[in-house]
């Protein structure tokens, strides 16, 4: 004699119920060979339920022990019992418990998916077992498309897909009429037939005796056990391995194809739920979109500072008479000569360098008056600023070496005394020294002529001979070559005019330090923005972590189907884990997107500023919001990957 199949001995069931212990299974003794077709009736209330969940591994007894195939269940973890129920059982529903957007055929091969059947073989056997049930020309139909007797057929060719050994039938007539219930108990005796052992569930005495023998049960125990008069004339012929053997394949392949499931299954969750998808991602939108562009209003701040500072001369050193700005007694130090500007002009760091004296005096023309600041520079000075000219041209080294009485006019002088009249050719009175006006300077926002006041300059001589009389310089103006640190040059110059003097009766003030102080505040600026941007996106991904709890209670039919026909813990977990890491990244890129549109409508608005985009910020936002997806969507999955198959599908 061959040794069961299925083997009962001594199995408990207990439910706690508050303080007290339900029984529901007590001290049940059951052995089911291969090939048998065995019905299980009672009253409800009975534990027939319970006793068929035990059997098909979605529930665990409380006490005794239950073995499948000599393995002892109560020893198998969660994924072993998962591969028995994939490769060992078949489950027909009473309610059928198909997924509502999934097409008869994508039902129908889910077993396949988790047991690593290819692609085109399980399609291809899908096909066939509901060809073969009559569904043929409804395989892309959804379960509401369908009659309770086409949605049953389904169930039962996922129960087949895998070839299961032992097909396990929950009231499989109690949703249907009688002439397709009928047809239903002829389908599970064709099954039996073919060497599947099958046990059915019910309540209908008329249902069981179409079975071999039926298992009695009352008040949790077995009161009765008989064969029925079927059974001679239908004795099983099973050698207990009829069920098609699975082949696993290629391990890589097969957890592609549970990766391509998850993934397929996000896609459909997400469509299904459009607007509370959207919901969630819009957290994670605002927030990378805020990341992206206040990164790239940084970087675009910084580059339109830094070309207003190269407008002043970036790489500039201005050395002034006394310790520092606002030095009272700076105006009696002449020791900053020509001699110190030409000595200069000879160091290997300097690209130019210009002398300045600078005097406040009255500008007039006819009736016209106007206080000015009068600069004398040398011809390199506007080349050191970066000045451009409106019109006319500026004074060069003979005009210097003449003491020309050339004088250069700002917009803003040009606009004062010559508001509708061209200046340049022009007498213009400067102090009581007349001077002929040979050009006038471009407009510069923030930089050289660029405030309120009104600037002219002559040659540095012709201010030092007949406005000032002095030979002592205000400042000496050191271009460093791009080839050199600004730093450094600084550092030289200083010892170089220290031995000089005999002691430092100056200062140098380095245009560098303003680009280096201002892309430090900009960064700062930045980085304090982006931060607050950061504290959004974990506000994005706690919303996703609380549409995904809510999307596992929700879901609790589909955990507990998929879990039933063989889905291990890891494959729930990837499933939700997948979904929402995908409403993350699809967020990340939609932000990104956004960010481009901010910027595209800014460059619209305005030329004076653009946002520069960085790529390490764009490929940080997708790995940002892929983390949040996996940090923020894992509880949830989790939560759903440990859920009982019984307790899921009792919710459902």
């Amino acid at each position: 004699m061959t040794d069961p199949l299925i083997s009962l001995t001594k199995v408990r069931r207990e439910f706690p119920a508050g303080e007290d212990v339900i029984t529901v299974l007590k001290d049940v003794d059951l052995e089911i060979a291969a090939g048998e077709f065995v019905a299980i009736i009672g009253p409800s209330g009975s534990g027939k339920s319970t006793l068929m969940n035990i059997l098909g591994c979605l529930d665990r007894p409380s006490g005794g022990g239950y073995r499948i195939g000599g393995r002892l269940t109560t020893d198998l973890d969660p994924d072993e019992l998962a591969q028995l129920r994939r490769e060992h059982f078949g489950f027909i529903f009473q309610r059928y418990h198909l997924l509502g957007e999934l097409s008869a055929l994508s039902n129908a091969e889910i077993p396949a998916i988790y047991s690593g059947m290819s692609a085109s073989e399980r399609r291809s056997r899908a096909r066939a077992m509901l060809e073969r049930l009559g569904m043929g020309e409804r395989l892309s139909h959804r379960p509401g498309q369908l009659s309770g007797g086409q949605q049953q057929r389904v169930s039962i060719a996922r129960a087949l897909i895998n070839g299961a050994d032992v097909i396990l039938a929950d009231e499989p007539t109690g949703a249907l009429d009688t002439r397709t219930g009928e047809e239903m108990l002829k389908i599970l005796e064709e099954l039996n037939a073919e060497g599947h052992t099958v046990i059915i569930v019910t309540h209908d005495m008329a249902v069981a005796r179409r079975a071999h023998r039926v298992v009695e049960i009352s008040d949790g125990r077995i009161v009765s056990d008989r064969r029925t008069e079927e059974a001679d004339a239908a004795e099983a012929v099973s050698d207990g391995d009829s069920r098609r053997k699975v082949s696993a394949g290629n391990a890589v392949m097969a957890g592609l194809d549970r990766f391509g499931e998850a993934f397929r299954m996000a896609l459909i969750a997400m469509n299904a739920h459009r607007l509370r998808t959207f919901l969630t991602m819009l957290g994670i939108i605002i927030g990378i979109a805020s990341v992206v562009s206040v990164v790239a209003i940084g970087a675009g701040s910084q580059q339109l500072v830094l070309q207003e500072i190269s407008r002043l001369g970036a790489n500039t050193l201005e050395i002034f008479p006394g310790k520092n700005f606002g030095d009272v007694r700076s105006e009696k130090v002449q020791t900053l000569t020509l001699a110190d500007a030409e000595a200069l002009a000879a160091q290997p760091y300097a690209a130019g360098v210009t002398p300045t004296v600078t005097k406040s005096l009255t500008l007039r023309r006819g009736s016209q008056e106007a206080s000015a600041l009068v600069n004398g520079v040398g011809p390199g000075f506007f080349s050191v600023r970066n000045a451009a000219l409106a019109s006319g041209r500026f004074f060069d080294i003979a005009s210097v070496n003449a003491r020309a009485q050339d004088v250069v006019i700002d917009d803003n002088t040009r606009k004062t005394l010559f508001p509708d009249e061209d200046a340049v050719g022009q007498i213009l009175l400067v102090g009581a020294v007349p001077c002929r006006i040979i050009g006038v300077i471009e407009p510069q926002e923030q930089s050289f002529g660029g405030s309120g006041n009104l600037n002219v300059y002559l040659p540095f001589t012709t201010v030092q001979a007949r406005l000032t009389g002095e030979t002592s310089l205000r400042s000496i103006l050191l271009k460093v070559s791009d080839d050199a640190s600004t730093t450094l040059a600084e550092q030289v110059a200083t010892e170089f005019l220290t031995a000089r003097h005999g002691t430092k009766d100056f200062f140098i003030f380095n245009t560098d330090q303003i680009r280096q102080t201002i892309t430090a505040t900009a960064e700062t600026l930045t980085l304090l923005v982006a931060a607050i941007a950061v504290i959004s996106l974990v506000v994005g991904g706690i919303g996703v972590m609380n549409i995904m709890l809510v999307s596992v209670s929700e879901r609790v039919q589909e955990i507990g189907v998929r879990m039933a026909v063989g889905a291990r813990r890891s494959d729930i977990l990837q499933q939700f884990l997948t979904e929402a890491v995908l409403v993350c990244f699809v967020g990340g890129f939609l932000g990104v997107a956004t960010a481009f549109g901010l910027g595209g409508l800014v460059s619209l608005l305005t030329d004076k500023f653009a946002f520069i985009y960085s790529t390490p910020s764009i490929i940080g936002a997708f790995v940002v919001s892929t983390l949040i997806g996996i940090l923020f969507g894992f509880l949830p999955a989790r939560n759903a990957s440990r859920l009982d198959p019984v307790v899921a599908l009792s919710r459902a």
